[in-house]
């Protein structure tokens, strides 16, 4: 089976559509798609509803899609780095799940793992929690989280083999192999592709199972979030 596409857009092509679920790896600007991120904003699609740890800066990463008002709802855990965002949010433009970090991670790894739901602490006594189920185990109350299964994954790995075996760099892994392991088609952006069996076994981050697309850009722009602090007077 034949992984490799030719660009971005061919990779997208036939998958992506109008009110889809979608899981998009990276912390920051740490470890995005972001070839991906930008074949999916010229395809024109909408009513999205993303997953994603933020929704990237204004003018970058899935910023790009909140300018052209791709997206109808975010399910992140921070998003205190763009303004369109805020201006959305803030304006009634644009849904927000609110959801703490490790939450994100494990409703992602649930979803690749095939458990539905799982039970935590976390929240508890929170607005995370309103409306949610909750249980006592050995006196303590924990909220119930239900797993999330997006219809696509947008991934970013270092290195692919032609069989989709990857190996990130990093802390570029971060929410990239939850992200991957749990879409029901992923597709995955690499800066290098080697020749099937040139990894080793034991370095392998994510075996190629889970990913049925791949796409080579050998030169990201790779973003750095830069920190902003007061200026002495």
């Amino acid at each position: 089976m034949n992984k490799l596409y030719p660009s971005a857009q061919a990779a997208l092509q036939g998958i992506v559509r109008d009110n889809q679920l979608i899981a998009v790896g990276g912390f920051g600007l740490c470890g995005i798609p972001e070839a991906l991120i930008g074949a999916l904003r010229d395809s024109g699609v909408k009513n999205l509803t993303v997953i994603s740890n933020n929704a990237g800066v204004d003018g970058f990463g899935l910023g790009l899609l909140l300018e052209t008002r791709q997206i109808k709802k975010m399910i992140s855990s921070y998003v205190g780095e763009n303004k369109e965002f805020e201006r959305q949010y803030l304006a009634h433009e644009l849904e927000l799940e609110f959801t703490p970090q490790g939450t994100l991670a494990e409703k992602l790894r649930a979803g690749g793992a095939g458990i539905p739901a799982f039970f935590t602490r976390t929240g508890v006594g929170t607005l995370v929690a309103e409306g949610k189920e909750t249980r006592e185990f050995d006196g303590h109350i924990y909220v119930m989280e239900r797993a999330l299964n997006p219809e696509v994954a947008l991934v970013k790995a270092h290195t692919a083999d032609k069989s989709g075996n990857l190996v990130f760099r990093r802390t570029a892994r971060n929410f990239n192999p939850a992200a991957a392991m749990a879409g029901k088609t992923t597709i995955v952006e690499v800066e290098h592709l080697v020749e099937t069996g040139t990894i080793d076994p034991d370095d392998v981050h994510l075996p190629g199972i889970y990913v049925h697309r791949i796409v080579v850009n050998a030169k990201p722009e790779k973003r750095i979030e830069k920190r902003t602090i007061t200026e002495k007077a």
